[in-house]
């Protein structure tokens, strides 16, 4: 159900952004970046534009903080692989050996 759901929205916004680029798409604007300033860019590519530059500067964002999340992680696996590692029987004896078969 959530696979039909996430499907669906995709979808929606494709269909979203594909309704928007063609009733704006002979619109124009003048677009000032603060160090230059653009005139006549078709609205489209500043939504389109602003969308990706959005996406990107989430995704830059939350690098740090996954990388974090990945470092503990690792720290807590191995951790959890060191004690385990003291825990070992060593009067432990395996049940069949190579020699048997």
């Amino acid at each position: 159900m959530s696979k039909l759901l996430g499907v669906a929205g995709v979808v929606a916004v494709l269909l979203l952004a594909m309704t928007f680029a063609a009733m704006n798409g002979d619109q124009r604007v003048t677009l000032d970046l603060g160090w230059v300033t653009l005139y006549r860019v078709p609205v489209t590519f500043v939504a389109f534009g602003g969308l990706f530059f959005g996406m990107l500067v989430m995704l830059l964002a939350g690098l740090n903080s996954d990388l974090r999340v990945r470092r503990i992680l690792r720290q807590r696996l191995a951790d959890e692989d060191r004690e385990e590692r003291g825990r070992v029987d060593v009067n432990q004896q395996d049940l069949f050996t190579a020699e048997e078969e």
